[in-house]
């Protein structure tokens, strides 16, 4: 890259502060500004990162090349569409956006003006998912479960567009076939929206996915199991193990194949970090970067079919 990139962000509550904090320490990028309507938060984060305080998101558009979008997913749309029409790369947290019709113009919009548009599916970073992806081969059926905590944080959208896009765009990405047929059900429990779901999805080639998540669980649970024809692959997502069960080449005393188990840990690298980094290559190279607008679309199509489901039986 010629020069630093300047960048900002856009909403600097809970997890926008820990943007602004990798921005400021990439080589390659100069944090010019944190956007918040809540001045004295901006005003905060400003002082403490030595940046520029901003109320209104329209004024940093002259500013900067890039900025990261960390805002209520209601605000996506409208402020991403006044970026990239000014020709500004946008990283946007997942959900893309409320409707698929708005993901889609943003893709488009994008295109048009030659930005990258990234969303922020950070489990694509994850280590454990790096190494399932080199082990992979044709999947045959995916199992999911991803648990947390009830807290009031995020309890705008439902569990589906929360929690369990995370894994939706794991899935879809890992199966590479168009869906088929979604069956879903799910319960709303301490909000006005779905708390508890669980989607079976079918794919084309023949995968079967089954999908749960769960935002009123005692504990936390990130956990995704791959069946294939040569191995069981299961992720823990959370404690970085990558457990790998394969077919053996020997019989057992039962007349079976003995099964060889093989654990691998990682490092618990800085997910977080890893994807900004990428959307500053991409914009650096032009190539495409890992989570692109179109999987956002993809990942928010399938999070609102399951929900339509299930609101359709509840």
């Amino acid at each position: 890259m010629s020069r630093k990139l300047k960048v900002a962000v856009v909403g600097v509550g809970h997890l926008g502060r820990w943007h602004a904090d990798k921005y400021a320490a990439c080589p390659d990028c100069d944090l010019v500004a944190v956007v918040d309507n809540h001045a004295d938060r901006a005003r905060e984060i400003a002082e403490t990162l030595g940046v520029d305080a901003i109320s209104d998101y329209r004024d940093v558009i002259p500013l900067v090349d890039a900025i990261s979008l960390v805002v209520p997913t209601s605000q996506h749309y409208k402020i991403a569409r006044d970026f990239l029409k000014a020709g500004i790369h946008c990283l946007i947290e997942k959900p893309i956006t409320e409707t698929v019709a708005e993901a889609q113009e943003l893709v488009d919009l994008a295109a048009r003006e030659g930005c990258v548009l990234q969303v922020g599916h950070i489990e694509r970073f994850n280590p454990v998912m790096l190494g399932l992806a080199e082990r992979l081969t044709a999947p045959q059926f995916i199992e999911s479960t991803r648990l947390a905590p009830f807290t009031p944080r995020a309890t705008d959208v439902s569990v589906i567009l929360d929690l369990m896009i995370h894994d939706i765009d794991l899935i879809l990405d890992l199966v590479a076939s168009p869906i088929e047929r979604i069956s879903a059900s799910g319960i709303p429990v301490l909000t006005d929206t779905i708390d508890i779901a669980n989607a079976r999805i079918e794919f084309e080639n023949g995968c079967v996915a089954n999908v749960t998540a769960s935002r009123i669980s005692r504990k936390r649970e990130r956990k995704l199991r791959v069946f294939q024809k040569d191995a069981y692959l299961a992720a823990d997502l959370q404690g970085k193990i990558l457990a790998v069960n394969r077919k053996g080449e020997t019989d057992n005393a039962e007349g079976f194949k003995d099964i060889t188990h093989e654990e691998h840990g990682f490092d618990d690298h800085d997910a977080l970090n890893l994807e900004i980094l990428d959307f500053v290559r991409a914009i650096g190279s032009g190539e495409r970067p890992l989570v692109s607008g179109e999987d956002g679309r993809r990942a928010l199509e399938t999070a609102i079919d399951i929900t339509r489901q299930i609101r359709a039986t509840t």
